[in-house]
């Protein structure tokens, strides 16, 4: 190529470098002219079919054209990386004026169902009982049999129970109906004095305003050699007035059954209405809250103590309800809906950790 040509296009490569708006497409022309298969770089592998003569000053001829087709490439980098940085800041800049989000530690909720666990637990814990958890998915004796519930009975039956397919060995896995399970587990692997609570998910086959197909329960039990139904009531009367934080409560055991204790009760407790709002402690209304009772003897026989020289009682409530019941929430099915308005509106700041020094609520 003559040095006419070379001049040519000297000026062709920086008029194209000129023209480039962008970094992308400058670099489009850096591989074009000095690439491993550039223009230039093809120049430069020519020079060994030159004659020895003509090699020299058309060499030096093609190294000028090259540093001066690069440094038009570094200029015209260096303009493009200011005018992107400058565009980047534009688009990216912060307006000081706007107010600032708190962030997650004050917008965030603790659901009502996790902060009245911890209320329950925190109760309990002060009582001496410890906290014993078990398996969503259960046998059907730790579900049933363990705890006398005959063949026959109704919450056996697929329309109240969810069932899983059956085992090669003929039994049924089933989602637990109660944290029942969790007591009978624990008298199969400890033995006592026990006092235990086992708060946790169960599931029945039940949706309406106050029941849904998965909720949350927790039940309590105690097994020694002395424990009566006096324990029971003190124990009861004790937690109703720290949970609801009132300092007298008014509290009835009906008469009732279930086929794991004997004798069975349910219990009432005594309330108010004004206007909306429900008063515990007050009043001469009357709300059922849970069940409770004596362990039947043929539980202790089922997991392998002596009725005649163990006895105790056991109780289960509703998370669900007794959360609805002191904050006032008036439908169940919300609680499980996902909805973040809900959730703002009931729930809990997350360092509101309930103590019975600072006070549950």
């Amino acid at each position: 190529m003559s040095a006419p040509e070379l001049d040519s296009l000297k000026s062709e490569l920086i008029d194209a470098i000129e023209r480039a708006a962008t970094l992308g497409a400058l670099e489009e022309v850096r591989v074009a002219a000095l690439g491993k298969k550039g223009r230039v770089s093809e120049l430069m592998q020519g020079l060994g079919a030159l004659p020895p003569e003509e090699r020299r000053s058309y060499g030096q001829a093609v190294n000028s054209l090259k540093e001066s087709v690069a440094a038009a490439l570094e200029a015209r980098r260096a303009v493009l990386a200011r005018e992107a940085t400058a565009e980047k800041l534009a688009l990216e800049r912060a307006d000081v004026t706007l107010p600032v989000r708190e962030g997650p530690l004050a917008e965030g909720r603790i659901h009502p169902v996790s902060q009245v666990t911890d209320e329950i637990t925190e109760i309990f814990a002060d009582m001496g009982f410890a906290i014993a958890e078990g398996p969503d998915i259960e046998t059907d004796f730790n579900n049933f049999t363990a705890l006398n519930i005959p063949p026959e009975h109704p919450a056996r039956q697929d329309h109240d129970t969810f069932y899983f397919a059956e085992a090669p060995d003929g039994s049924r896995p089933v989602l637990r109906t109660h944290t029942s399970p969790v007591q009978i587990r624990t008298m199969l692997r400890e033995k006592p004095p026990l006092r235990i609570i086992a708060p946790g998910r169960v599931y029945r086959c039940d949706s309406d305003q106050t029941h849904t197909p998965m909720f949350h329960q927790v039940e309590g039990l105690v097994i020694d050699e002395e424990t009566h139904l006096g324990h029971l009531k003190w124990v009861l009367e004790e937690f109703c007035k720290a949970f609801f934080e009132v300092p007298e409560v008014k509290m009835r055991f009906r008469a009732s059954h279930f086929p794991f204790t004997e004798p069975s009760m349910e219990v009432d407790i005594g309330y108010a209405k004004v206007g909306e709002e429900i008063r515990i402690g007050e009043g001469d209304r009357w709300l059922e809250i849970l069940g409770c009772g004596m362990v039947h003897p043929n539980v202790l026989k089922n997991v392998g103590l002596d009725p005649d020289r163990y006895q105790g009682f056991a109780f289960g409530l509703g998370i669900d309800r007794i959360a609805m019941l002191k904050y006032g929430m008036p439908d169940l099915r919300a609680f499980f809906a996902g909805d973040l308005r809900w959730l703002t509106h009931y729930g809990f700041p997350p360092l509101a950790i309930p103590t019975l020094a600072g006070g549950l609520s």
